[in-house]
C-alpha cells in the first residue's frame, strides 16, 4: 500500500545533487531571465525549496531534470513534472516510463522531483495530509518552486507545462492540478486517486482498497482549491484492472471528479456542461500483451476534454514502461507517448489560460 511508512528496499538508487538555487521568498520566485545550458542529452541536478513557518527555515526537495540534446535555448520548449511513486526515485521513475525518450523526439524538458525517506519512510507523497493538499503551503508548494526555478532557468513555454504521476504521485498530480491550475495546462494520472480522497492516513487505506469520497463531493473541492486560477483541466487516466495497490475504482472517480471540476468551471454552475459518461469507447490490443478500452470524454463543443485508458490484466505499474524500472507493465499501451500526445494536443482547445504571475 503506497502510503505506508516502512523503509524503501535496500535496492533503490541514490544520486548525488547539486544545489543550482535556493528561493525562501514567499510565492513563487523567479531568478533572472539569464539561461542555463545544459551538455546535450544531460542530467542536471538541483534543489527546489519553500519557506515554512519559520523566518529560518525551508523545506527543500531535490530534482533531477533531462534537458534533451536538442535542446538550444534558442525556442520556447514545453515542460513535464514526473512524480514517482512510493519507494521510487528520479533514476529509478526515469528508467520506468521512459519518459526521455518522448522528450528527447519531441524537444521537451522534463523534471523528476525526489520525495526524500526524512519526508515520508517509504518516499510516498504525502497526498493524505491536509497541510499537503493547498496551494501555497507543503509539498505543492515545494513543486510549484522547483517548477519556477527550471522555467527561470531554461526557455520553457509557460503554456505548455504538465505534470504527471504513478500511485502516490498520481495523487499528488491532482492535487498539483487542483491547486496550482495556473502552472498546469493538463494533468496524467496513472494508478492514482481523486482530490482529497484521503485526509489522514486510515482514510487514505480505505480510499485505496473500496474508493474515495463521492467524486461529486471532491470535485467541488478541487474547483474551490483552485481559488481564481480556474481553467479547464484536461485529464488523462491511466489504470489496470488487477491493481490491487489502488482499486480500479479510483480511476473512474478521478475522471468523475474532473468531470465535475470542469463542469463548474464552465460557467461556475453544475449544469453538466461537462460528465463522467464517455462519448466513445475505443477497444485495442497491445501485440503480444494487454487488451484495453480507451474512453473519452468531450466538453459542450465535442472536444476531447479527459481520457480513460483502463487496461485488462494489468496491476500496480505505470502502462507501457521498462522493466529498467520498478513497478511498470512493458505490455500494456505506452502511457508516456500517449500522455505526451495527450498533453501537447490539449493546448489549443484550452480557451483560457492565465499567464504565470511574477
Amino acid at each position: 500500500m503506497f502510503v505506508a511508512v516502512r523503509p524503501a528496499p535496500d535496492g533503490v538508487r541514490r544520486w548525488s545533487v547539486v544545489v543550482l538555487f535556493v528561493a525562501l521568498l514567499t510565492g513563487l520566485y523567479f531568478p533572472s531571465d539569464s539561461r542555463v545550458l545544459a551538455a546535450p542529452g544531460a542530467w542536471v541536478s538541483g534543489s527546489g525549496c519553500y519557506p515554512t513557518n519559520s523566518s529560518n527555515a525551508a523545506d527543500c526537495r531535490n530534482y533531477k531534470l533531462w534537458v534533451p540534446a536538442s535542446y538550444n535555448g534558442s525556442a520556447s520548449v514545453p515542460l513535464v513534472l514526473m512524480l514517482h511513486g512510493c519507494t521510487q526515485n528520479p533514476d529509478d521513475f526515469a528508467a520506468g516510463t521512459q519518459m526521455n525518450a518522448v522528450a528527447d523526439a519531441n524537444n521537451f524538458l522534463v523534471v523528476y522531483p525526489e520525495q526524500p525517506s526524512s519526508a515520508n519512510a517509504s518516499q510516498c507523497w504525502n497526498w493524505f495530509l491536509p497541510n499537503h493538499q493547498a496551494r501555497g503551503a507543503g509539498e505543492p508548494a515545494i513543486l510549484a518552486q522547483i517548477v519556477a526555478q527550471v522555467r527561470g532557468a531554461y526557455n520553457v513555454d509557460a503554456r505548455r507545462m504538465f505534470v504527471a504521476g504513478l500511485s502516490a504521485g498520481a495523487a499528488m498530480t491532482v492535487i498539483m492540478g487542483a491547486t496550482y491550475p495556473d502552472l498546469f495546462a493538463a494533468i496524467g494520472v496513472a494508478a492514482g486517486l481523486e482530490y482529497k480522497a484521503g485526509t489522514d492516513l486510515p482514510s487514505a487505506l480505505i480510499a485505496q482498497e473500496t474508493g474515495g469520497p463521492d467524486p461529486n463531493q471532491q470535485g467541488q473541492l478541487a474547483y474551490q482549491a483552485m481559488s481564481g486560477y480556474q481553467h479547464r483541466m484536461p485529464v488523462i487516466v491511466f489504470h489496470g484492472t488487477l491493481d490491487a495497490t489502488v482499486a480500479p475504482k479510483n480511476g473512474d472517480q478521478v475522471i468523475s471528479q474532473w468531470a465535475q471540476t470542469n463542469d463548474l468551471i464552465d460557467d461556475g454552475l453544475d449544469n453538466d456542461s461537462v460528465d463522467d459518461v464517455a462519448d466513445q469507447m475505443l477497444p485495442g490490443v497491445v501485440p503480444n500483451g494487454h487488451t484495453y478500452t480507451r474512453y473519452l470524454y468531450n466538453d459542450a463543443s465535442g472536444r476531447v476534454l479527459m481520457e480513460k485508458w483502463i487496461v485488462d490484466g494489468m496491476r500496480h505499474a505505470w502502462s507501457g514502461g521498462s522493466a529498467s524500472g520498478s513497478y511498470t507493465d512493458p505490455t500494456g499501451p505506452n502511457a508516456s507517448a500517449e500522455m505526451w500526445r495527450f498533453f501537447i494536443g490539449s493546448v489549443p482547445r484550452l480557451q483560457y489560460l492565465p499567464l504565470i504571475r511574477r
